[in-house]
């Protein structure tokens, strides 16, 4: 998954938690001493991997109710901002 790469799994890991805690890829790479580019991709890295896991667990998810809450509030909020145009 990750080869080729001098850093080691334990730096990968503070790589991702820092990603998912929503810490900029440039921050990430100052904090951890890692090439910019070297953050980059070991997050494009992760990121083609979860998708391959999601892809393969979520296929055809049957529902009865689908809820479009936020949504609602976006066209709510701005339904003030319409002109009717005659």
């Amino acid at each position: 998954m990750y080869y080729h790469r001098q850093v080691t799994p334990e730096q990968i890991r503070q790589v991702l938690q820092a990603h998912s805690e929503g810490i900029s890829l440039r921050g990430i790479s100052r904090t951890s001493g890692l090439a910019y580019n070297t953050v980059v991709s070991i997050v494009r890295t992760a990121r083609q991997q979860a998708q391959l896991v999601h892809n393969a667990q979520v296929q055809a998810v049957q529902t009865e109710e689908l809820s479009a809450d936020e949504l609602w509030s976006f066209v709510q909020k701005n339904k003030s901002n319409v002109s009717l145009m005659n």
